[in-house]
């Protein structure tokens, strides 16, 4: 796990004009239009909370494992660029 610090001193030491939050935003944007995982899915990836309260009390999973395959799809899709 990194930490938006870490990633910002990244961009900054290689003089890049990027944000952090772009990283976050990409990931979304790449399970929305290139794959078939559910937005709860990516959203709980993105350690989103919900913000509709009554959904919050009956959601009782964090999909771990549907997690996992994700991050792998993604990495696999960040490595081959």
């Amino acid at each position: 796990m990194l930490s938006d610090m870490t990633l910002l001193k990244v961009l900054r030491d290689k003089n890049l004009d990027f944000t952090v939050h772009g990283f976050r935003s990409t990931f979304r944007d790449w399970v929305a239009d290139t794959t078939d995982y559910p937005a709860e899915v990516a959203e709980a990836a993105l350690a989103h909370t919900i913000a509709d309260k009554t959904v919050a009390a009956y959601k009782r999973t964090a999909f771990l494992e549907k997690r996992k395959v994700l991050m792998d799809a993604w990495g696999a899709y960040v490595t081959a660029l």
